[in-house]
Protein backbone atom coordinates (compact mmCIF):
# COMPACT_ATOMS: atom_id res chain seq x y z
CA UNK A 1 0.00 0.00 0.00
CA UNK A 2 1.28 3.02 -1.00
CA UNK A 3 1.37 6.04 0.92
CA UNK A 4 -1.06 9.48 0.90
CA UNK A 5 -0.38 12.74 1.38
CA UNK A 6 -3.12 15.29 1.58
CA UNK A 7 -2.47 18.01 0.29
CA UNK A 8 -5.11 20.63 0.52
CA UNK A 9 -4.43 22.94 -2.49
CA UNK A 10 -2.14 23.19 -6.12
CA UNK A 11 -0.08 25.78 -3.87
CA UNK A 12 1.02 23.52 -1.47
CA UNK A 13 1.72 21.01 -4.15
CA UNK A 14 3.90 24.67 -5.22
CA UNK A 15 5.52 25.10 -2.27
CA UNK A 16 6.87 21.58 -1.64
CA UNK A 17 8.14 21.80 -5.28
CA UNK A 18 10.03 25.16 -4.15
CA UNK A 19 11.62 23.98 -1.45
CA UNK A 20 12.75 20.92 -3.26
CA UNK A 21 14.86 23.39 -5.72
CA UNK A 22 15.81 26.06 -3.54
CA UNK A 23 16.80 23.48 -0.55
CA UNK A 24 17.25 20.45 -2.23
CA UNK A 25 18.39 17.64 0.45
CA UNK A 26 17.70 19.86 3.18
CA UNK A 27 13.65 20.79 1.96
CA UNK A 28 11.74 18.57 4.29
CA UNK A 29 13.60 20.51 7.25
CA UNK A 30 13.14 23.70 5.97
CA UNK A 31 9.36 22.65 5.42
CA UNK A 32 9.65 21.39 8.88
CA UNK A 33 11.29 25.11 10.71
CA UNK A 34 8.29 26.64 8.71
CA UNK A 35 6.24 24.24 10.85
CA UNK A 36 7.71 25.40 14.18
CA UNK A 37 7.92 28.73 13.16
CA UNK A 38 3.79 28.62 12.91
CA UNK A 39 3.08 26.38 15.82
CA UNK A 40 5.18 29.28 18.14
CA UNK A 41 3.28 31.80 16.95
CA UNK A 42 0.29 30.13 17.43
CA UNK A 43 -0.88 29.56 13.87
CA UNK A 44 -2.50 25.81 13.92
CA UNK A 45 -3.41 26.52 10.13
CA UNK A 46 0.09 27.10 8.69
CA UNK A 47 1.76 24.70 11.10
CA UNK A 48 -0.59 21.83 9.91
CA UNK A 49 0.26 22.68 6.61
CA UNK A 50 3.53 23.19 6.21
CA UNK A 51 3.63 19.66 7.81
CA UNK A 52 1.52 18.51 4.98
CA UNK A 53 4.36 19.95 2.84
CA UNK A 54 6.98 18.20 4.97
CA UNK A 55 5.52 14.77 4.33
CA UNK A 56 5.27 15.69 0.65
CA UNK A 57 8.95 15.96 0.55
CA UNK A 58 9.68 13.27 1.92
CA UNK A 59 7.24 11.31 0.32
CA UNK A 60 8.92 12.31 -2.95
CA UNK A 61 12.16 11.78 -1.95
CA UNK A 62 12.07 8.51 -1.12
CA UNK A 63 11.13 7.90 -4.69
CA UNK A 64 9.65 4.78 -6.09
CA UNK A 65 11.87 2.40 -4.96
CA UNK A 66 10.22 2.83 -1.75
CA UNK A 67 6.91 1.30 -2.37
CA UNK A 68 6.23 -2.07 -1.11
CA UNK A 69 5.92 -4.88 -3.88
CA UNK A 70 3.93 -8.07 -3.26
Amino acid sequence: MQPHVHLPDRSAAAEAADLIARFGDHAGAEAAARADASRERGNVIHFCRWRQIGRMIALLAAGPDAATLH
